[in-house]
């Protein structure tokens, strides 16, 4: 798992609930909290999301995995 900020959701160049290029406007579902990231941040790839009762993880074929847990925890 990554550790530090993990790469895939932290700043990029893409946003993570749309996909496109950053700057873009956050989903309403997004800005709540309510909706967890789908494409990575450095490369705009799709991720594998999973989605539980206490969370969700997400995954990147490039960079990585980051928990939302991990994602409490650096607050």
């Amino acid at each position: 798992m990554v550790r530090e900020m993990g790469a895939p959701v932290s700043a990029g160049v893409y946003n993570v609930y749309t996909g496109e290029p950053g700057g873009t406007v956050v989903p309403t579902a997004a800005q709540l909290g309510l909706e967890p990231p789908r494409f990575c941040a450095q490369c705009g790839r799709r991720m594998v999301v999973q989605v539980r009762p206490d969370g969700w993880r997400a995954r990147c074929s490039r960079h990585g995995e980051v928990d939302s847990a991990d994602m409490e925890a650096q607050r």
